[in-house]
């Protein structure tokens, strides 16, 4: 008889079925110690239709064994091991949240085609520090146990609704502590999308083989896809020659430093990857808190709890998520601002010389920065580099000391005594005004609005290095007030920072056309604008 929610199985009460796979079939139990002590575990059991196959018992134990040695905050650990009428199981730790895979799809379905780059470069981060744990594991003598997963998928990646990373199912895993261990070389196991070309070839695999699987689902996390489809003989054979598109020419706005790092995790070569599962997630932690230095384990969290509350409602829970978040997710969905396809005539600005030139470039003050992503139009290979470059330069340089006085009033005044007489200028103004603003002199002082203050705290965030928050802000404000030029600009120079030029340049153009002239930023975006655009005429000749 089948087994029902309520029922005993052995030791354990079960709660709730979770779903079957191809030979077993995972519950949600309970365990109940003495005084009343309870904790919640999965348990995966083999199918009473397959207790026979010694061949997928063997793997079972197989698991339970390699599992039981593993203690580690990124692998799903194996608490108890048994039989009950003649059922092998396998009682786990219960992940609270959903698997990898699961979450990439419930993204796409919602309009998030691509997980976002510092969430996916974390999930990534945390599996190579579960998987180098397994890889480095020794016996009680001190001898190398030779662990290799073997069959990382986005299937066998778990994430917490709390952030967590899990790796699951060591069932084909290679290790010496295995009895009978005999599938090396020759004999293929795994999810052939994910097989690296040692192991596709049925040769010798080490820990190397699982750095090249977490740089393939770290590929499919950034770029919403794998880097090749089709029949498994076309996969293997397109994967093992390294007949694949690198992530940038798939997501152009890809920064270069992740895009090297994907590459060789996904060198052919077994010598050209990273030496250790460890190299990868230290490579990936540079580039991650260089790339947004304050991430936070919990916005990957909160990625899974707006992807799933419905789903955890229907079981009557509540899991928060801020609404400063929602904000950013969604940021994330919406793609950069498009440029327009002609750009706004412009009168003769201050700042240009007779010839067009501008009369001086400030300095810009130093920061980290990541290489800019320019997505220009085809040419040659040689006008493309030095296009890209021209571009990164002046942006760079042309942006430093205009937005940084523009951010930070060295005067000391209030941000809303400058904004008054760059919004209420008769003759000048194009800003349509917010429902309550009324005009005053430039010299009379106001009391704040919401756009206005929404201003202030984007100038605020950005003051502090936080653009993407500045970016949540801004696009509030332009929902309330779709012209205003203050929240235009305030979006270009965070788009610039993050490394988006053509969505930088989209919201420059935008607040040109809405900035009266004697706007702080008039001279110096107008002057970039000039320059991005003659540099992009000289890239098409």
């Amino acid at each position: 008889m089948a087994l029902q929610p309520g029922d005993r199985f052995g030791r354990y009460e079960l709660v709730s079925w979770l779903g079957r796979g191809g030979m077993a079939e995972t519950w949600r139990a309970r365990w109940t110690g003495d005084a009343g002590v309870t904790k919640a575990v999965l348990i995966k059991k083999v199918l009473p239709e397959f207790v026979a196959d010694e061949a997928f018992v063997s793997m079972f134990i197989n698991e339970a064994r390699i599992s039981a040695t593993l203690s580690h905050g990124n692998i799903a650990q194996v608490l108890d091991f048994g039989r009950v009428e003649g059922q092998y199981y396998l009682a786990m730790e219960l992940v609270d949240g959903q698997p990898l895979h699961h979450i990439m799809k419930r993204a796409v379905r919602t309009g998030l085609p691509r997980l976002p780059i510092p969430l996916a470069t974390y999930v990534a981060l945390e599996m190579c520090r579960g998987l180098h744990y397994a890889h480095a594991r020794t016996d009680d003598k001190g001898n190398p146990l030779g662990i290799v997963h073997r069959d990382i998928s986005p299937d066998n990646v778990l994430i917490s609704y709390e952030g967590q990373v899990k790796i699951v199912d060591f069932g084909i895993a290679k290790a010496r502590l295995v009895r009978n261990f005999q599938t090396e070389p020759g004999v293929v196991k795994g999810k052939y999308m994910f097989f690296s070309p040692e192991q596709a070839r049925g040769l010798e695999v080490d820990a190397r083989t699982d750095v090249w699987a977490t740089g393939l689902v770290l590929y499919e996390m950034l770029c919403g896809q794998l880097p090749v489809t089709g029949t498994q003989a076309a996969v293997l054979m397109r994967m093992a020659h390294g007949e694949f598109p690198s992530p940038r020419a798939v997501f152009p706005e890809l920064p270069e430093e992740l895009d090297a790092l994907v590459m060789k995790a996904l060198s052919v070569d077994v010598s050209g990857r990273f030496d250790s599962a460890n190299a990868f997630g230290d490579a990936l932690a540079g580039f991650l808190y260089s790339y947004a230095p304050r991430f936070s384990a919990m916005n990957l969290a909160y990625l899974t709890r707006s992807l799933f509350r419905e789903d955890v409602a229907q079981e009557g829970r509540e899991l928060s998520v801020p609404a400063s978040f929602l904000d950013e997710l969604t940021l994330w969905r919406q793609p950069p601002p498009a440029p327009p396809s002609t750009p706004p005539r412009l009168a003769k600005e201050e700042g240009l010389s007779e010839d067009g030139a501008p009369k001086s470039l400030p300095q810009r003050t130093k920061r980290k920065v990541l290489p800019a992503v320019v997505v220009p139009e085809p040419r040659s290979k040689s006008s493309s580099s030095f296009l890209g470059f021209a571009l990164v330069v002046m942006l760079a340089v042309g942006l430093g000391l205009g937005a940084y006085a523009f951010l930070r009033d060295e005067n000391g005044k209030n941000v809303q005594d400058t904004l008054v007489v760059t919004r209420d200028t008769k003759a000048d103004s194009k800003t349509e005004r917010a429902p309550g603003d009324s005009p005053v002199a430039s010299d009379a002082a106001v009391s704040p609005t919401p756009v206005s203050e929404m201003v202030r705290q984007a100038r605020a965030l950005l003051n502090h290095n936080e653009n993407r928050g500045a970016l949540v802000v801004t696009a509030q404000c332009l929902r309330t007030a779709p012209d205003d030029a203050d929240c235009h600009v305030l979006s270009g120079i965070a788009y610039d920072r993050l490394h988006m030029r053509q969505a930088a340049i989209g919201h420059f153009r935008q607040f040109l056309a809405a900035a009266p002239m004697n706007h702080p930023m008039h001279a110096t975006v107008a002057t970039l604008v000039k320059r991005y655009d003659e540099l992009r005429a000289l890239g098409e000749q």
